[in-house]
């Protein structure tokens, strides 16, 4: 499994989206094209997979440290994970897909989502520490923090960097 996920992220680091196809993945991670399909249904799949191998932005988030703290620590782990050249070619699939498309769906299911929930239990445990007010619509709330940053990955208007995560955050805890 790490043979071919690595694959798909060498494979994408070096020839972006064309490059990673399931047999160039297989053939790469030195299995049979049966073995990657046993995992993965398609190519998008893969990739997503490969992305989302590395540690988790949110792992370890709470560790001791305040709700605002943690939301602070996971975006700047997504701002530096798109950073990276293989989160440039997941941003540019990203920008050519379709929503609907297996790779949009993939994204939207095994990222966006995912931070999403590791970012409301955050405000809960906050809310329950006392830290965040009790009356904040979380959902709201989420998609004002979540939406800026994935706002400015797709859209490439502006930079999604460490200093953007800080203002959000800090114009979040006013």
């Amino acid at each position: 499994r790490e043979a071919i996920l690595d694959a798909a992220r060498a494979l994408l680091a070096e020839g972006g989206q064309g490059a990673v196809t399931m047999e160039a993945v297989a053939a790469r991670a030195g299995v049979g094209k049966p073995t990657v399909y046993r995992w993965w249904p398609d190519r998008h799949a893969v990739v997503m997979a490969a992305l989302m191998a590395a540690p988790s932005p949110g792992e370890g988030a709470r560790a001791g440290k305040s709700a605002f703290a943690s939301l602070r620590n996971q975006l700047r782990q997504i701002a530096l994970r798109f950073a990276s050249p293989t989160g440039r070619h997941i941003t540019s699939m990203l920008a050519a897909a379709d929503a609907e498309s297996e790779l949009g769906k993939a994204f939207r299911g095994h990222f966006v989502l995912s931070r999403r929930a590791e970012g409301r239990a955050i405000l809960e445990q906050g809310i329950a520490d006392g830290e965040v007010r009790r009356d904040l619509d979380l959902d709201v709330a989420l998609d004002e923090l979540y939406g800026a940053v994935f706002f400015r990955l797709l859209l490439g208007h502006a930079p999604l960097d460490t200093g953007f995560v800080d203002t959000l955050i800090d114009q979040a805890m006013e």
